[in-house]
């Protein structure tokens, strides 16, 4: 295992990420790791790069014997898997940063790597500059594992910083994440929760062994976030975060879940701001991990796919330990979450469908309330991502089954009903 092997790295993809791994490769002449080719999609771009470097033609680097390393860092998710099929089935290691395709194709490459004996290595697909799936492989055995929650996207939580801090408006917050770099190219995926929850569906089989498509997890983004929600939370000393949980319970099964929720001030995680991602590890005997990180951005993401491209030398793999050595735990849907819901006419709110509700403020322009609902009740219908509706859990959301029994009795004495 001394031996470490010569890199020789064929590219796909020369855009922010590309050209960030291109120049911190050229810094870190002890890796022994070159690019030989850069595949590309449109060849007249100017470049800061010698222009012998390029090809359109993908098969110049899938079927060069000494490129022994693919890197793809491209946009196209399908042509993304296309690439990771071929180089896998190559006997090439392989490198990704391509969330969406990693999240839509997760039990085939999982497949791949194991009919391949293959490494497909993707640290930079989850939050950049933090090495989550690293820790979640090789650190936390799943009995100790109980829960993990995490603020993913970058972009949305730079957009929530200069929202809450700036005082900007939603439209003037994301022009600057993208001016910056920080959102995708395609905002929908940002905005709207798309892209955390692609990520949170990898980090859940790392963590739990679970593996699902992103639509089976629960999920939205801050698009529906409402001035006055702000405005609530402030009064309140909490900020509003996107946050990606997943909590084990009681019955041994795991909740899981993205959703923009109160935090309080003293929360690790509100300590995140701008393009910052962070990640809190609870965990049987050791109490609160806690993980701080750019998560967007050039360098930040090439320094992931540059961690993996030196863990290569070493033939290492991810083991996925809590699916093929451990019994996998399972997704359910069997708890309630206390949320906060703001809205422009109780219309729209099905009220009879709460379990009990805590806060009513009925008298404002933008009304809200404060309850408590089962998680089958989000998971089936749409309405509170409708009609400028705009649904926020609250600090530490999950109730279990058996919690909400005695709650609810207790509320309904408090209530004088009982």
């Amino acid at each position: 295992m001394g031996t470490h092997q010569q890199l020789t790295i064929g590219l796909f993809g020369f855009g922010v990420v590309g050209e960030g791994l291109y120049k911190v490769l050229q810094q870190t002449p002890s890796l022994k790791a070159s690019i030989k080719k850069v595949c590309i999609k449109n060849y007249g771009k100017k470049r800061n790069a010698p222009a012998s470097l390029f090809t359109t033609d993908k098969d110049e680097l899938l079927n060069d014997h000494d490129i022994n390393v693919i890197v793809e860092v491209i946009d196209d998710a399908d042509a993304a898997f296309e690439i990771v099929s071929i180089a896998l089935k190559n006997g090439k290691d392989v490198v990704s940063a391509s969330k969406k395709m990693i999240a839509e194709h997760l039990p085939a490459l999982l497949e791949l790597q194991q009919q391949t004996g293959k490494s497909f290595l993707y640290e930079s697909a989850a939050c950049a500059s933090i090495p989550v799936i690293r820790n979640l492989e090789e650190y936390y055995d799943n009995d100790l594992l109980h829960s993990i929650k995490a603020i993913v996207n970058g972009s949305t939580n730079f957009i929530l910083t200069k929202i809450f801090e700036e005082g900007l408006d939603f439209k003037q917050a994301l022009l600057l994440a993208q001016q910056a770099g920080f959102a995708e190219s395609n905002p929908k995926l940002d905005v709207e929760g798309y892209d955390a929850v692609n990520k949170w569906t990898f980090l859940l089989t790392h963590a739990y062994g679970i593996v699902e498509s992103p639509e089976a997890i629960l999920f939205n983004g801050i698009q529906n976030i409402h001035a006055t929600d702000a405005v609530v939370a402030r009064a309140k000393k909490q900020e509003i975060k996107l946050v990606a949980q997943a909590q084990k319970l009681t019955n041994g099964k795991v909740a899981a879940f993205v959703l923009p929720q109160f935090v309080n001030q003293d929360d690790h995680l509100a300590f995140v701001k701008n393009e910052y991602n962070g990640v809190v590890i609870e965990s049987g005997f050791a109490d609160k991990q806690f993980f701080y990180g750019k998560g967007a951005g050039s360098l930040p993401t090439a320094s992931a796919v540059l961690s993996d491209i030196s863990a290569l030398r070493y033939q290492y793999k991810y083991e996925y330990k809590k699916l093929y050595h451990h019994q996998p735990h399972e997704l359910t849907n069997d708890l309630f979450l206390r949320v906060y819901v703001s809205f422009n006419d109780l219309v729209f709110i099905p009220r009879e469908r709460f379990e009990w509700i805590e806060e009513w403020h009925a008298q404002e322009d933008r009304k809200y309330l404060a309850g408590v609902i089962s998680f089958s009740e989000l998971k089936e219908n749409n309405w509170w991502k409708e009609n400028g509706t705009s649904l926020i859990l609250l600090p530490e959301p999950i109730i279990e089954e058996t919690e909400t029994r005695k709650l609810k009795k207790r509320s309904l004495e408090l209530a004088g009903v009982i």
